[in-house]
């Protein structure tokens, strides 16, 4: 090897630590950059140049250092477990949240719970009981009734609100995937021809790959890596973005909440009539609330609680009618209905006052209370709409409860996973801090070699004969 060698030698290190300081410097710059993966550069020792002839086995020296790339540091195998991690408590999270919001509905325990409401009418009941035919227990006897019937009507009211707010979310998902897609399809392209040219596309990847991370949030994707540099996301084993296509989703069904139409549900854009079979995401959990209720009780949660509540309206409706057209009035006439129950699950008050209510058993009993006493004895008959509702409170309780300690479990898993792959990607600054200062020192040892070069060559070329003269 010459002399002269020994500066390219000692220009390569110069580059080499230059490069992987200006790779420390990019790191440290992104460590709050979202989605951002550590890079490293690679170098490799450039061995020393083929000697021939008689001198052919002469021991050579290497030439300094290449860098071969910078590496980002990804683990493919932690990001997978990110992506299914997080679909699972996305899931689980939307099925929690509409169950808290639904237990809200019930303010149980509370004044305003329809139990306490139930009681304060019963009792409204014992009070018409011992005075029969007087205009004030009457008029408070009604009045409850009719907080009563408000308070189911509002319950329903709440549901359905809350129906349609899931429903609404149901297309704001699907346009977050079809742009997300869109994203991740133009990233692929780039990616390829960035690859085909022998560039490094790890800003590229960075996107990309959050936007499959979010795409998976939402419904639960899986993504295949292909040997050009794409991927395939896929959603239920088919491709939602495959290269530079996308094939976008919609959501179908109802919009309204017991209105016209199918269920909710997620399809292909280009072959409708097929619904989607989601697993997990937020997509998945929503679609579990909005589903309709069925024979079993274990439809959508939202639909189940409506159906209950009805269910609750009608029978309050028909044992409260049934003993009244078994009663009297004061005037010794038939007991009319008290409640009125309509085919859309509308519970309303038909009493007016005192002479509306069959407070005899028996015609012209005027000071007869026994029918009355009877009705007040109906909130603890077994299966009634006090046992109903308390049925309906405990099951709504029990599930959210169930929900939530899911949501918990399966937030930890994710967070567990994210941790594992921060501990591979995520940029340390107290190891891009140490990669600086051992690459300032090999900086300044590769200029120190070159000075130490340059001095002998102007000995050789400047000095070389001097001695004598």
């Amino acid at each position: 090897m010459s002399t002269f060698s020994g500066l390219n030698t000692a220009m390569s290190g110069l580059n080499a630590a230059r490069l992987a300081m200006e790779t420390a410097g990019n790191n440290m710059a992104n460590v709050g950059t979202a989605g951002y993966t550590r890079q490293r550069a690679d170098f490799l020792s450039v061995g020393s140049v083929a000697s021939t002839g008689l001198l052919a086995s002469r021991p050579g020296v290497g030439q300094g250092v290449a860098l071969t790339g910078i590496a980002r540091l990804a683990d493919a195998h932690l990001d997978a477990r990110v992506r299914g991690t997080i679909a699972l408590a996305a899931q689980s999270d939307t099925r929690a949240e509409a169950l808290t919001n639904l237990e809200g509905v019930l303010r149980e325990p509370g004044e305003n719970g329809l139990s306490a409401l139930l009681n304060d009418f019963w009792a409204g009941w014992q009070d018409v009981s011992n005075q029969p035919g007087e205009t004030s227990p009457a008029a408070v006897l009604i009045e409850r009734a009719k907080a009563v019937a408000n308070r189911i009507g509002l319950s329903r009211t709440e549901i359905s609100d809350q129906w349609e707010a899931q429903r609404q979310s149901l297309d704001t998902m699907v346009g977050d995937i079809n742009a997300a897609a869109t994203a991740i399809a133009g990233l692929n392209e780039q990616i390829r021809s960035t690859v085909a040219s022998g560039g490094t596309p790890n800003a590229l990847l960075d996107q990309r790959d959050l936007l499959t991370q979010n795409i998976a949030e939402l419904s639960g994707a899986t993504v295949r890596e292909l040997p050009d540099g794409t991927i395939d996301v896929l959603i239920d084993g088919n491709a939602l973005v495959t290269g530079n296509t996308v094939r976008p989703l919609e959501a179908t069904g109802a919009l309204n909440f017991g209105g016209a139409g199918s269920p909710p549900s997620i399809q292909w854009a280009h072959r409708t009539g097929s619904p989607i079979a989601l697993q997990s995401g937020r997509l998945a959990g929503a679609l579990a609330v909005l589903a309709p209720a069925d024979l079993t009780g274990t439809g959508g949660s939202l639909s189940e609680a409506a159906k209950s509540l009805e269910g609750i309206a009608k029978e309050l409706a028909d044992r409260v009618n049934n003993v009244q057209a078994n009663g009297f009035t004061v005037a010794g006439d038939k007991g009319l209905a008290f409640f009125g129950f309509d085919a859309t699950g509308n519970l309303s008050v038909l009493a007016q006052g005192a002479a509306d209510l069959a407070t005899s058993s028996t015609p012209g009993g005027n000071l007869d209370g026994s029918n009355a006493a009877k009705m007040a004895e109906l909130g603890k008959v077994p299966g009634g709409p006090d046992a109903l509702w308390a049925n309906l409170v405990i099951k709504i309780g029990t599930t959210t409860r169930a929900e939530a300690q899911q949501a918990v479990s399966t937030a930890v898993a994710a967070s567990g996973a994210i941790n594992a792959q921060q501990s591979v990607s995520a940029v340390s600054l107290d190891e891009e801090n140490v990669a600086l200062i051992a690459n300032q020192h090999a900086f300044q040892g590769a200029a120190r070699v070159m000075t130490a070069v340059d001095e002998m060559l102007d000995t050789l070329i400047n000095r070389t004969g001097l001695v004598g003269r």
